[in-house]
């Protein structure tokens, strides 16, 4: 059962990835994660919006959407999409090194959310865009108290 949710949109330009990990990180803040479950879903949620700001859009911009549910058995899910250009093959843009752009681009994104989220699923459909689903189920502390 959903516990808590919430969504929002800004422009793709780099400046926002930072503001994008401090929404989503805040958000799951709900959840009373680790210091290294916080900066897990930061740096996932950086490697998509990065994604969505290098391919999907290029130089002309547009908008992400991020929208991110919490459950009631400490499990955050994050949704980031984007209306670019799509992804042509996406099992090859999933394979570690591969890149589209080249340059200082190491072809790591999905990889890295893969290795820091529990489930990552890509949907793409050429000249519509992209969604990224990212799930991670937080441990659940139990207090001294009981």
């Amino acid at each position: 059962m959903v516990k808590n949710s919430f969504c929002m949109n800004f422009l793709s330009r780099s400046a926002n990835e930072g503001f994008s990990r401090a929404v989503v990180s805040a958000f799951a803040s709900q959840l009373d994660p680790t210091l290294e479950e916080i900066n897990d879903i930061k740096t996932a949620v950086s490697e998509a919006v990065t994604n969505c700001i290098v391919h999907a859009y290029g130089d002309d911009g547009g908008k992400i959407y991020i929208s991110a549910e919490l459950y009631e058995d400490n499990t955050i899910k994050i949704k980031i999409r984007d209306k670019g250009k799509g992804i042509e093959n996406v099992s090859q843009a999933m394979e570690p090194l591969f890149t589209t752009v080249g340059g200082e681009r190491a072809g790591l994104g999905f990889a890295v959310m893969m290795s820091f989220m529990d489930s990552v699923k890509v949907r793409s459909t050429i000249g519509k865009g992209t969604s990224i689903t990212m799930i991670k189920k937080l441990r659940h502390r139990f207090s001294v108290n009981g």
